[in-house]
């Protein structure tokens, strides 16, 4: 008898063993009028998502936030769950794996939010990219290859992003890249055409080999708009998503339209936004900011799966959590500590400063504005009115909460 109760003890650790061992699977259904839906484990998962990059007021983009000893993710997780955030945008995994494994790990496990982890392919480090190389597309791919090997059972992954705007690099006028048969090439569009097709072909090689390592994860292109689409059909058929960087203002007019006849996978927002400042006012600029997102979050609601729009989108994540006060001058240290004004490019399309011609501030796109105090060690994080407005949209428990109607008044 007591043979038989150590036997049945050994079999049913055994069994809750490989239960505990059971691994996610993130898969893409089309439904058959044409509409896609993202699931993770069999269940519908929309994506309701933040850009995370939390550098702290004082530091630069080369800020290691995946390996500070504060771990922001901690305070920001549960700003993020208590809002109805499900997914944080990763743009690279940096050097320290492990850490961001932990990170990964930790935002999944004690806040329920998955991550979309990134590879910019190359394309914003130095020396600069040459997707025509052969040397350096080699060099990428063991790169990317360890990445996906070293993730891919990584508790809260949810897809692979494969660059972030590389595809403007094709008219040679950001990032530009060449070749002899290029060169050669009298033609403005052949050459364009060509670094579209070099580029894609090699996106396409990547995301075969990741699908050997990692069959339980969707692929997906990171692309600026719908430039360059058309030859991504040609040259990327393997890919599983678009990843699309989006900003036209309050709605996305036909950018889903253009995404289906273009290219017709689907697609994930993997930025769009609104900043939190008004240039003709000169001032914080908290209602606009929160109007803009709403509509933005109901055009992307519109064109999910059996939405009254193209039924091609999974979902997006808002550029972004927190305000980069680096952002305006990256050589400038001093400036690092000095939340800024100046608007980097301008964009009709958000008509309340448009006026200033230069109306986007890229120190103030954050979610969650930043103070120079420190809690925990990081700096203090205060949410602007459009998080509450976007919990209230996310988040069922907050569907009938007034806060979202509060009126800000802005700060000069």
């Amino acid at each position: 008898m007591r043979k038989l109760v150590v036997f049945l003890m050994i079999f049913l650790a055994a069994g809750c063993g490989k239960a505990k061992e059971k691994k996610d699977r993130v898969s893409i259904k089309q439904f058959k009028n044409g509409h896609y839906q993202l699931l993770v484990n069999k269940e519908p998962y929309v994506i309701k998502g933040v850009c995370y990059s939390p550098v702290p007021i004082g530091k630069s983009h080369l800020f290691n936030f995946i390996c500070d000893p504060a771990k922001p993710w901690i305070v920001d997780g549960k700003l993020m769950r208590d809002m109805g955030v499900n997914t944080v945008r990763l743009y690279m995994p940096g050097d320290e794996l492990a850490f961001c494994k932990s990170m990964i790990e930790e935002l999944y496990t004690m806040y329920g939010i998955r991550t979309i982890l990134g590879h910019s392919l190359g394309f914003w480090d130095y020396p600069p990219a040459n997707y025509a190389d052969e040397d350096f597309r080699e060099e990428i791919t063991k790169n990317v290859m360890e990445v996906v090997a070293y993730f891919k059972d990584t508790p809260g992954l949810l897809m692979w992003n494969l660059g972030n705007e590389n595809n403007y690099s094709f008219d040679g006028r950001l990032n530009p890249w060449s070749c002899d048969e290029i060169d050669a090439m009298q033609n403005f569009n052949d050459k364009r055409e060509a670094r579209a097709r070099i580029y894609y072909s090699f996106v396409n090689s990547l995301a075969k080999k990741i699908k050997k390592i990692d069959p339980a994860h969707p692929v997906a292109l990171g692309n600026g708009e719908t430039v360059g689409l058309k030859s991504a059909a040609l040259y990327c058929p393997d890919l599983d998503v678009i990843g699309a960087i989006v900003y036209r203002g309050k709605v996305f007019g036909s950018f889903f339209k253009e995404v289906k006849r273009k290219f017709d996978k689907p697609v994930v927002l993997t930025e769009f936004g609104c900043d939190a400042y008004n240039m003709v006012k000169q001032e914080e600029d908290q209602n606009n900011q929160a109007k803009f997102l709403k509509s933005q979050w109901l055009d992307i609601q519109k064109n999910m799966a059996n939405g009254d729009g193209e039924g091609n989108c999974l979902g997006g994540a808002i550029f972004e959590w927190t305000d980069e006060w680096w952002k305006t001058s990256d050589s400038d240290r001093d400036s690092w500590s000095r939340h800024d004004t100046f608007a980097g490019w301008g964009m009709g399309a958000y008509a309340f400063d448009a006026k200033a011609g230069k109306n986007m501030n890229e120190e103030w796109f954050g979610l969650v504005g930043l103070s120079a105090e420190l809690e925990n060690g990081i700096n203090e994080r205060t949410p602007r009115k459009a998080y509450y407005v976007l919990r209230r949209l996310w988040n069922e428990q907050y569907k009938d909460n007034t806060s979202s109607k509060l009126k800000v008044k802005s700060k000069k």
